[in-house]
């Protein structure tokens, strides 16, 4: 429950698919007459096909489903089309003592709800057989062993042998469900001295196919060959001719579906349903023309085609720019656009570790994800689109992620006040090279299928964007690294001598600097071949490395300190400082740590330093020179007060 209202989760595929977004639009209608509940909508952009071995990250979405707080789950199972997925959210639901319905399928602990497909193909079956008498019947079958594909085989087998038809091999083709295979099958069809005299299809999809087939060859339909298809969708009223079928409309769907969810978070216990299928007689078998009402008929064919506006270029430009940002807040700036001000973009911050590639972790999916708001779209909008940083509450917020899902964290609140337009909320998983990096929440204050349609180009998008971030991030991490390996010594970190060379001839060229003071502080370790000999060449790198360290703490941070090679150090200081009060430090930092380290001998370091005028005539090997010889001079000092004081 939340907000006092009950919580429904419907997880589908594809919500721009007009089918879809009607089932949304007629279950969420439902819902708020009812004003009991309110619907998160968990989807994801592309089918699985039943692929069972390879389960893509974009399922991750239905990972975030919060189980706990549900109080019914409803699962278009046909839609999503893998049972591992199925499976695996009717386990955790029933964890959760939460009721699952399944549209489109079977499943033990779960109602179902179904068109009875079995009843709906006979229907067409037999209309063609029994009121168009034909005699040598074909069926263009699905997938191969496929539930639904096989159902309809043998429903054909069945009513043919009724008919007194005898049933051969011939008689049967496959056309997976889909155009191209169709094709295929029908190039081998059309290849026989003796046409069939009805193809019946197991689906739309291959009848308009079919159709396409005949009439490119010359042959009439439904004079020579009869076409029927079979799910009713909307393109079977444009075809030419407009084709028979069976309508599976959504809506009806829809409506047992939000009825039967109403009755189980009321405690009533249900049977599974059974929705009969309306058959739709139209000229391809030579019926009269049957079309939807002109209303009807321009809404969705307006939905159809308004929905592939081209927003590709604007996209591409978003994901381009978010990919080449230098800062994370400049990334996340770079969502903002008018095309996805319904957006709400939750990452998980772990991903932005700039020293490790995210998606090169092991089991990285399977680890627990540090989930933030990135990027909140009324955000954008209070501040006019502008690519500005985002304030620090958008990313760290103190509340710590206890659960992973989308009712967690610093976003819960968020995320709850968006579910009071009464409008469905819709999740996808952002991800790259198929790992889930987060999610989006699309919140739109209507059911225009333009937004449903976008959501699905957003999100790759801005999973392109992310991921593309991530990895250029790493490459400069990575190209830093090797920049520190050849221009840093090892040992001290301090520049080498191609280092300080570069950044020394960058900094004197800058006219900010000409005419400034420039010193440079020269600086050795005393007692190196002392502490060789009698503790051995890796204490003396221990020492040369305190030195540096103590060196670079005590100069400002816009000294340049090198290392060319040996126990000598120095920094090159542009701008006043106070040259005596550093080489203090340096002794004072050094006393601290032989204080504290317990070394058998101590570290100090004798020191010198040159102050002069930056201009075109200055002189960097000359004042090295006389400050090594000052560093000398204090050097000799320390050994002729060492032998007095002995």
């Amino acid at each position: 429950m939340l907000n006092n209202k009950r919580l429904i989760a419907l997880c589908t595929s594809r919500i721009y698919d007009p089918q879809i977004h009607g089932f949304i639009e007629t279950l969420n209608e439902k819902l708020r007459s009812s004003n009991c509940a309110s619907l998160l909508v968990f989807t994801i952009n592309s089918d699985i096909y039943w692929d069972e071995d390879f389960i893509s990250s974009e399922t991750y979405v239905f990972d975030l489903l919060p189980f706990d707080e549900l109080d019914c789950v409803i699962i278009m199972d046909e839609k999503i089309k893998s049972h591992t997925v199925t499976k695996r959210i009717i386990s955790r639901s029933k964890d959760n003592n939460v009721p699952v319905i399944v549209v489109d399928g079977s499943y033990d602990d779960a109602l179902c709800i179904n068109f009875d497909y079995k009843k709906g193909f006979e229907q067409i079956v037999r209309h063609v057989i029994e009121e168009h008498h034909v005699k040598r019947p074909h069926m263009m079958a699905g997938l191969p062993n496929n539930f639904f594909s096989d159902q309809r085989i043998d429903i054909f087998k069945q009513v043919i042998a009724e008919n007194g038809i005898t049933f051969d091999d011939s008689m049967l083709s496959y056309g997976d469900f889909w155009a191209d295979p169709t094709r295929e099958a029908m190039k081998l069809i059309l290849e026989r001295e003796v046409l069939p005299d009805a193809i019946i299809c197991a689906n739309d999809i291959m009848a308009i196919n079919v159709c396409d087939m005949l009439v490119n060859a010359g042959i009439s339909i439904p004079d020579q060959v009869i076409v029927t298809g079979f799910d009713g969708y909307d393109e079977i009223f444009f075809s030419s001719p407009k084709i028979s079928s069976v309508s599976c409309e959504s809506f009806h769907l829809a409506e047992a579906t939000a009825d039967a969810a109403i009755r189980l978070i009321s405690g009533e216990k249900l049977c599974d349903i059974l929705i009969t299928p309306k058959l739709i007689t139209n000229e391809s078998c030579g019926c009269e023309e049957y079309v939807l009402p002109p209303q009807t008929l321009m809404s969705r064919f307006n939905n159809s085609f308004y929905r592939h506006q081209d927003d590709s270029r604007i996209l591409y430009n978003i994901t381009s720019d978010m990919m080449n940002s230098p800062t994370l807040y400049e990334m996340a700036a770079n969502i903002h656009h008018h095309k996805t001000k319904h957006t709400l973009c939750i990452v998980d911050m772990n991903c932005f570790n700039r020293d490790k590639n995210y998606f090169t972790i092991p089991d990285i999916a399977e680890q627990k994800k540090d989930l933030h708001i990135i990027d909140d779209a009324d955000y954008a909008e209070e501040h006019r689109f502008e690519k500005i940083p985002l304030s620090d509450e958008l990313f760290y917020d103190t509340t710590v992620n206890t659960k992973e899902t989308v009712l967690a964290g610093n976003y819960r609140d968020r995320i709850a006040q968006l579910c009071e337009s009464g409008y469905p909320l819709i999740f996808n998983a952002i991800d790259y090279a198929n790992i889930p990096i987060g999610f989006n929440c699309y919140f739109y204050n209507n059911y225009n299928i333009t937004d449903f349609s976008r959501t699905a180009s957003i999100t790759s998008a801005i999973s392109l964007g992310i991921g593309g971030f991530i990895n250029m991030q790493y490459q400069r991490y990575l190209l830093n690294k090797m920049d520190i390996m050849y221009t840093h010594d090892a040992l001290t970190n301090l520049y080498n001598r191609l280092g300080f060379q570069n950044i020394y001839d960058a900094e004197i060229k800058k006219p900010e600097n000409e005419g400034k003071p420039i010193t440079v502080i020269m600086s050795d370790l005393d007692g190196l071949k002392y502490i060789n000999d009698n503790f051995g060449h890796a204490e003396g790198d221990k020492a040369i490395a305190a030195v540096a360290g103590a060196l670079m703490q005590a100069c400002p941070k816009n000294a340049l300190s090198a290392r060319f090679g040996g126990d000598e150090l120095f920094s090159v200081i542009i701008g006043e400082c106070d040259p005596q009060s550093i080489i203090n430090s340096i002794d004072n930092n050094l006393s601290n740590i032989n204080r504290k380290s317990g070394l058998p001998y101590t570290i100090n370091t004798s020191s010198g330093f040159y102050t002069d005028t930056l201009n075109i005539k200055y002189n960097i090997l000359r004042a090295l020179k006389i400050a090594d010889q000052k560093m000398y001079t204090a050097k000799n000092r320390k050994r002729n007060a060492s032998k007095n004081a002995q």
